[in-house]
């Protein structure tokens, strides 16, 4: 059993959330998950204790921080789709941002030291140039993004007023799978590129589209900066480390530096499968900036982060096994029934 105290893990049975639990298990951490399952699932959940419930569920967290010695959180519950932020935006700052408050007071409260939290590089909006440094303007375009910039000013405020300190990591384009094909990610309506490609490449989708053909781009098609959910995972228990060691709070952007066009994935995603796949060509959808890239380095120098799968081909590769085991019906992956 691990000599650290507990770390609670929200949104723990997500796609990153339950990436980052696995390897914190792994690395023999105390374990405490919570998730409410609407778009997680219970069986990717595979270390640690389990408690279905609501992360802004004030009586329930009062509950949790009292039963358990915890001192650090990992904070991944969140709303995610865009379009649907923009339609339904009370949904995602009630969920993202006031429940977010809800657990920073009862974290506070009982005296937790460090809190990782899960944002985007969606605070970002349009920035100018096509690549987003943690030093870019704060200037998202969607509600999500907002309600996500809200929490990392939250944080900000709690923390200069002798609250937790915190790493708030700001992830660009999160795909692919755990290596050893344990978890995946079986999110169901996806909209991650990746996701969206493999599905169709398995006949889970009758297609896939790319929107904009038009951008001033080497093909023409959205440039974006692919992560490795693995690589990205490690990042969390990197934070966590620094954090223990007495690091101060911080922002970081998570991705690797560079991008991949929309027709690179898609070709990429043809190579694995072995056959083309049925692509429409779509008008540009509003708010896409043609390219949206991270400048990496503080991440490296700041927590010692060294990404293993910086390849489109293992990323391509990790989603598509692991959505083979979905079509396939396998007991192992098949969740999102």
């Amino acid at each position: 059993m691990s000599k650290n105290k507990k770390i609670l893990v929200t949104g723990g049975a997500g796609y990153i959330g339950s990436h980052v639990v696995r390897q914190l298990g792994l690395a023999d951490e105390d374990v405490v998950i919570l998730d409410n399952l609407s778009t997680g699932f219970e069986a990717a959940v595979t270390f640690g204790d389990f408690i279905n419930g609501n992360t802004g569920d004030a009586v329930l967290l009062e509950k949790l921080f009292s039963e358990n010695d915890i001192d650090t959180v990992m904070h991944f519950a969140a709303h995610t789709i865009v379009p649907e932020s923009v339609s339904d935006p009370l949904k995602y700052y009630r969920n993202n941002t006031s429940s977010s408050r809800t657990l920073l007071e009862a974290a506070t409260r009982h005296g937790v030291k460090n809190f990782v939290f899960s944002s985007t590089a969606a605070v970002y909006g349009i920035p100018d140039g096509g690549k987003a440094s943690e030093e870019s303007a704060t200037q998202p375009i969607n509600p999500y993004g907002t309600s996500k910039l809200m929490t990392e000013w939250m944080l900000r405020d709690l923390s200069a007023a002798g609250g937790p300190t915190y790493v708030a990591l700001r992830y660009f384009n999160v795909a692919g799978c755990d290596p050893t094909g344990t978890i995946g990610q079986s999110t169901p309506k996806a909209t991650l590129l990746v996701k969206v490609a493999c599905e169709a490449a398995t006949g889970r989708r009758p297609g896939v589209s790319i929107f904009g053909t038009d951008f001033p781009t080497p093909d023409g098609t959205g440039l974006r900066d692919y992560i490795h959910v693995e690589d990205l995972a490690t990042a969390h228990l990197d934070a966590l480390q620094y954090l223990r060691a007495g690091g101060e709070s911080t922002v970081l952007n998570c991705g690797y530096g560079h991008g991949y066009s929309v027709r690179e994935v898609l070709a990429a995603v043809e190579r694995a499968n072995g056959e083309k796949l049925n692509i429409a060509e779509e008008p540009r959808r509003a708010g896409d900036p043609p390219e949206l890239i991270a400048v990496a380095n503080r991440v490296r120098d700041v927590l010692g982060w060294v990404p293993q799968h910086d390849d489109l081909e293992t990323i391509v590769r990790t989603a598509l096994e692991w959505e083979r085991k979905i079509a396939a019906r396998d007991p192992s992956a098949y969740w999102a029934s």
